[in-house]
């Protein structure tokens, strides 16, 4: 099998899962209990904390551990939003953005929509018009799921700032696979998840910036400092904090790496005569190429590339089970005839140029 859909989720790193392994046999305890053996896994708790903060160029008291990207997104759209006049996103986002916006509009919340031009990109020019006077909470996502775009997060965060307003971000594409200094960025929220940079499932984390209000989303005991109660997941915690370590010292390598299968993939397509589209910016997530065929169906696609034992994805992998055109690329504005012809692949750092080269023949027999 060739697995190409890492922006859908990763596979586990090895030292994360020696670590998951060590802890689940012999570092059980309980983090909240005062004696030794409690104690053993709170500090255990402690050092991924601040191995995460280093990661993202935070504190560790600023790191809060969830279950997952968008739990982290909820409780930034649902209870960041103290003192705020407005909520403010892009028509791109996630759906775990989308929806808790939708919810916050049905108790009252006044919630406003970012344009994207054809690459994905958002205008900080518009989030100026938008945001006005009104003190806003601002959700832009570091980097689209789906074509891979950038967002200018700085620009957008200082924009945000020139009246107050609190600007958050969902990174869960970009942790682990681009540089992010929360502090430098003007960063105020950040959500991520671990499956999508070689951690395990199930867990996540929400940075928070000293000073920004936010009430805890769950209630019940006083883990993550009163904030998010909840026997902490100390085993995938720890494999999450190795795993984004791991990337970030490799961050180069796997850039490099990552762009030379773009390449190879591209290039054989283009020789190909294939008609078609590469959606997105030029400043994209590393190894996410998001194609649209002329006259295709992106579902007849995947299904054929998965008969040659292939694994791509088709418009949004987080709503695989709705087959019309994804609201991105609606949003993007790629033409009917190629629109219904949208695949996405996205090459993991364990993915090889050989592979490559196989998904680019694989395709141009099944469109041939």
């Amino acid at each position: 099998m060739i697995y190409a859909d890492n922006a859908a989720t990763t596979k586990l790193d090895d030292d994360a899962f020696e670590l998951m392994i060590d802890i689940l046999r012999n570092n059980y305890g309980n983090a909240s209990q005062p004696y030794e053996f409690g104690q053993r896994a709170k500090e255990k708790l402690i050092e991924a904390r601040k191995t995460i903060a280093e990661c993202i160029g935070a504190d560790p008291e600023e790191i809060y551990f969830t279950s997952c990207g968008t739990e982290s997104d909820n409780w930034a759209i649902k209870m960041g939003t103290l003192g705020v006049e407005q909520i403010i996103t892009s028509v791109i986002e996630h759906h775990a953005i989308l929806n808790a916006c939708k919810a916050m509009e049905a108790t009252g919340k006044n919630v406003k929509y970012l344009p994207v031009n054809n690459k994905g990109e958002v205008n900080p020019e518009d989030l100026i018009n938008m945001i006005g006077e009104k003190r806003s909470l601002v959700s832009v996502m570091f980097a689209n799921n789906e074509v891979g775009t950038v967002e200018p997060i700085e620009k957008l965060a200082e924009t945000a700032h020139k009246n107050g307003s609190i600007f958050h971000t969902d990174a869960v594409q970009a942790v682990g696979h681009v540089p992010i200094n929360v502090h430098e960025l003007g960063i105020d929220m950040l959500s991520a998840s671990g499956h999508k940079f070689n951690a395990p499932k199930g867990i996540g984390f929400l940075y928070v910036k000293k000073g920004v209000g936010i009430k805890p989303f769950f209630d019940g005991g006083s883990q993550e400092n009163g904030n998010r109660a909840g026997t902490e997941n100390v085993a995938s915690i720890v494999a999450m904090a190795c795993a984004l370590k791991n990337n970030c010292a490799e961050l180069a390598e796997n850039t490099g790496h990552l762009k030379t299968l773009e390449k190879i993939l591209i290039e054989k397509l283009k020789k190909s005569g294939l008609d078609f589209i590469r959606n997105g910016s030029d400043v994209h997530i590393p190894g996410n190429i998001n194609l649209s065929f002329a006259d295709a169906e992106g579902e007849m696609i995947l299904h054929r590339m998965d008969l040659k034992r292939i694994c791509i994805s088709t418009g949004s992998a987080c709503d695989s089970v709705n087959t019309q055109i994804s609201h991105v690329i609606k949003a993007i504005g790629v033409p009917n005839r190629y629109a219904e012809g949208t695949i996405r692949i996205s090459f993991g750092k364990y993915n090889s140029e050989s592979e490559a080269e196989e998904i680019a023949d694989a395709l141009i027999d099944v469109l041939k």
